[in-house]
């Protein structure tokens, strides 16, 4: 009776019992995902991680972003009506012409129009009492002493985004309170950013007081009308175009601000770093780092379609399939807190979390080496029809030679040839094999696929590391690394003047344990010309310290691209940017008077023949020179359900989510059919009890038998 009891009871709950979401959710328009830190800054005037970039993304909009299926990356407008052109001025305020030689340009003006009819999400900043006045811009004390969250301003309202709102935000890149990490970057080109950052700092505002930017003035952001601004810079700076798609240039709207700036807002984080005021397509409708962060569709958000056009396989792969349609598709994004990885890779396989990347310790359960030697999935993976993408960064991994080092430095022969000898004997395929579990692909160069100035197949091969053969690049012999290093004056690996193994020494900031197998990888690479590699680890602090003075030998170091141009990747072996002299991004101090001359005018130059025939140069140069060895492009592995659509990869750009869709019914099916109920356990206990409860049963009656007799 019992048991038939729980067993009925079983076949009606249609819900699997270790479903960690409310039953109700299930056929909800809900992305699942996950976080495992607290995004710390979600104000855009600071926020430059890409943990907070996942919520940033979403709610503010730059006048720019990137097209989502198209590559090489595309810029295209977001706000703005076009991708605004840079137009030069002499100093007398003459336009010149584009080509103009960078000294004679004293101004250059971006003009940028907004698309009018752009609203902001609801806010309480913006709600307004029948006669006009503010309902929460002069709160007393005890209001805010009591006020925890948004939810105790009920009244919210809204307005159209105007000029004035990415003027404001250019001018709090200057706020004497705010820290923006790229303030003192664009107080070089932004005209009078510098000036109004002095100014602002001058005067006495208490840390807490709201400062209101529109009484200031700065040259380098004019408001031209309602829906017209110009930013103007005070030297040529092509890449300049590539900021407007990053949150550094999103709107803010001044009543958010002076909402957020009253005394005791901040004490209960009511700021923007907790609660951002965006047009996005979503809004952190609530922020818990503790448990999980929701993100809820934009009611106000304005009219986007997807795109309805891509790269020739889009359309195999599903990505054109919702071409033309309004954006976004799903209503709400669920983050869950996550800290470690076993959890949420569980949770994956049971179909509670709708993406995931592949820890390394779950690899070999997510991916195996096919016949061709390319990853795919595994049978288990396959059971599931889980889908696999895979996308190469716009990133560089490397190992950098000190050019002031006496041994590996230097720009003559001798010097050359020896890091000619390591960069062949580094088997940068092993290292990807056995520590990156496959993902990456060997730098030929300093530019990375997706960039313009890539170039694939044997034209883009490294002819001073690889040969090319049978249609792929093979690494050239240990055989002529060991020539290289006899033609260095190191015959064997041998120190002409002690007759022993040259010694040469790796800086690096130690991080974990796991790095020390890494470490031991890299002995053995120089160990095979005879080398002996002395790893010198010490804290990230002291590593810096070393890098800024120039006392590291050889080190490893990565760049990730802010902006989809080669000059991103090729301004980190610019001479003026050498990290000992110049405090710039060139670790290596790599200077070259010809690739510096090549570096001026590439940088200048529109994406074409000519631009693209001076990187050829300058990778020849670097290649000849070695600076680096070249390391690797890491891959991306991004696993998503079924159900999930619209899943490409785009690394560069933010607010994606708009562009997802999922099926929730789909999802509900098969999160019942991957987890049924594990009955055995409910009847191990029912057996249990049976058999406790007859013996009980049978003294009782043999006592009360006993009794009657």
């Amino acid at each position: 009776m019992l048991l038939s009891s729980a067993l009925r009871v079983v076949s009606a709950d249609v819900t699997p019992w270790n479903n960690p979401y409310p039953a109700d959710n299930a056929a909800k328009s809900i992305l699942y995902s996950v976080f495992q830190e607290r995004p710390k800054h979600l104000d855009p005037v600071s926020s430059y991680s890409e943990n907070e970039a996942v919520f940033t993304g979403q709610i503010y909009e730059p006048p720019l972003q990137y097209h989502f299926l198209k590559r090489p990356y595309e810029l295209i407008p977001l706000t703005a009506t076009a991708v605004p052109e840079a137009q030069y001025f002499d100093a007398r305020g003459k336009r010149l012409p584009d080509a103009t030689d960078e000294q004679a340009v004293a101004k250059v003006i971006y003009r940028i129009t907004l698309r009018p009819g752009i609203t902001f999400a609801p806010h309480p900043a913006f709600a307004r009492r029948p006669d006009g006045s503010y309902y929460y811009h002069a709160l007393s004390p005890e209001i805010t002493q009591r006020a925890f969250t948004l939810n105790a301003f009920p009244e919210t309202g809204t307005r159209e985004l105007i000029a004035d709102d990415y003027v404001y935000e250019i001018k709090r890149l200057a706020h004497p309170h705010l820290h923006s990490p790229v303030a003192s970057f664009l107080g070089k080109y932004i005209t009078g950013l510098n000036a109004l950052a002095r100014e602002l700092r001058h005067r006495t505002y208490g840390k807490a007081e709201f400062i209101d930017l529109r009484a200031f003035d700065l040259l380098g952001a004019r408001v031209i009308d309602r829906y017209t601004f110009e930013i103007t810079l005070s030297k040529p700076y092509p890449q300049f175009v590539y900021w407007l798609a990053m949150s550094f240039f999103a709107p803010v709207p001044w009543e958010a601000d002076a909402f957020y700036s009253q005394p005791g807002m901040a004490e209960h984080n009511l700021t923007l770093e907790w609660y951002p005021v965006g047009t996005g397509p979503y809004v952190l409708n609530e922020n818990n780092p503790n448990r999980r962060m929701v993100l809820r569709r934009n009611p106000n958000f304005h009219l986007e379609t997807y795109p309805d056009a891509g790269e020739p396989s889009d359309g195999a792969h599903g990505w054109l399939a919702q071409a033309g349609q309004r954006l976004p598709f799903i209503d709400e994004v669920h983050f869950m807190l996550e800290k470690e990885d076993i959890p949420e890779w569980n949770k994956f396989q049971q179909g509670y979390y709708d993406t995931s990347g592949i820890a390394p310790d779950g690899f070999d359960q997510a991916i195996r080496v096919g016949p061709t030697g390319q990853p795919e999935l595994t049978d288990t993976m396959r059971a599931h029809d889980v889908r696999l993408a895979i996308t190469t960064q716009p990133s560089l991994n490397y190992i950098g030679f000190n050019m002031l080092d006496p041994v590996v430095g230097g720009n003559d022969r001798r010097a050359r040839l020896l890091r000619r000898a390591l960069s062949i004997a580094f088997d940068t395929e092993e290292l990807i094999s056995i520590f990156g579990n496959g993902r990456g692909i060997p730098a030929q160069g300093p530019i990375p696929p997706g960039i313009f100035g890539f170039k694939e197949a044997e034209a883009g091969v490294n002819p001073l590391v690889y040969d090319w053969r049978q249609g792929r690049a093979v690494r050239k012999s240990l055989d002529q690394a060991r020539h290289y290093l006899a033609q260095a004056g190191y015959p064997g690996g041998r120190d002409p003047a002690s007759g022993k193994p040259l010694v040469l020494y790796f800086d690096a900031a130690t991080t974990g344990p796991d790095l020390k197998s890494q470490f031991s990888w890299y002995r053995k690479q120089f160990e095979k010309l005879g080398l002996e590699l002395v790893v010198r680890s010490t804290d990230y602090n002291r590593f810096q310290e070393k890098m800024h003075k120039g006392d590291a030998q050889i080190y490893s170091w990565g760049w990730n691209a802010d902006y989809p141009d080669p000059e991103n990747f090729l301004f980190l072996l610019y001479g003026p940017n050498g990290k000992v002299r110049h405090q710039g991004e060139n670790a290596s101090n790599y200077a070259n008077p010809a690739y510096d001359a090549l570096f001026q005018r590439m940088r200048v130059l529109p994406n074409g023949a000519e631009r693209q025939r001076i990187i050829d140069q300058m990778v020849a140069l670097v290649r000849e020179d070695s600076p680096w060895i070249w390391g690797f492009h890491p891959q991306a592995f991004t696993l998503y359900h079924q159900w999930v659509g619209n899943a490409k990869p785009n690394l560069l750009a933010r607010n994606s989510l708009k562009y997802r869709t999922v099926d929730p019914v789909l999802r509900a099916v098969k999160r019942r059919e991957w987890n049924p109920p594990r009955l055995w356990p409910l009847l191990l206990v029912l057996i249990a009890a049976v058999v406790s409860i007859v013996p009980a049963v049978l003294v009782y009656r043999r006592r009360r038998y006993a009794t009657a007799l």
